[in-house]
């Protein structure tokens, strides 16, 4: 199975990368587990959640790849926990960066802050996306893993994603793009 994350500051098209990249490649997809961890909660995340965030990412992931299908387009993976977790509260639980560390994915697409910031309720950091998108382009770095820049809007996005994607399956093989 191949794994791809996408991941960067808020409001970057990520979920709505994730699910054309999904359709695209007949892929399962891991949804944003702390959106709805958020929205259910009512209020500002304290550091006691990141335990409770990381717990059940990881749980939605493990449900997908328990299928094993070719390949997994996550919307974001724990490598966006320890980000925010350090960015908020200049910590995280070691337990956390190590699951990130002990999971990384194949691919990492870094979706730029070229769209327009979005306000939705749970976002709070769009008079901040240079400083955040450069905490994720550092942590995405640091991680070793193999990664594309995902800039453009609408279609010029989705087709950088999936070069990006065919060209790691270039590398890799053993897989091919059903869409």
């Amino acid at each position: 199975m191949i794994r791809i994350v996408l991941t960067g500051s808020e409001s970057t098209g990520k979920t709505t990368l994730a699910g054309q990249l999904a359709e695209h490649y007949k892929a399962d997809i891991v949804p944003e587990f702390v959106r709805s961890y958020a929205e259910k909660k009512g209020g500002m995340i304290e550091f006691g959640d990141h335990g409770p965030i990381a717990r059940g990412q990881m749980s939605l992931e493990d449900e997908l790849i328990a299928r094993g299908t070719h390949l997994l387009v996550q919307d974001t993976d724990l490598l966006s926990t320890v980000v925010y977790c350090k960015h908020y509260f200049g910590q995280c639980p070691p337990w956390i960066e190590a699951a990130a560390a002990a999971r990384r994915p194949d691919l990492y697409l870094l979706c730029e802050i070229d769209l327009d910031w979005v306000a939705d309720g749970v976002r709070d950091r769009g008079h901040m996306r240079d400083e955040m998108q450069q905490l994720f382009r550092d942590a995405v770095l640091a991680s070793g893993v193999p990664a594309a820049t995902i800039t453009g809007v609408g279609g010029e996005r989705l087709e950088r994603a999936i070069d990006a994607i065919d060209a790691l399956q270039l590398q890799g093989g053993g897989w091919k793009a059903e869409g």
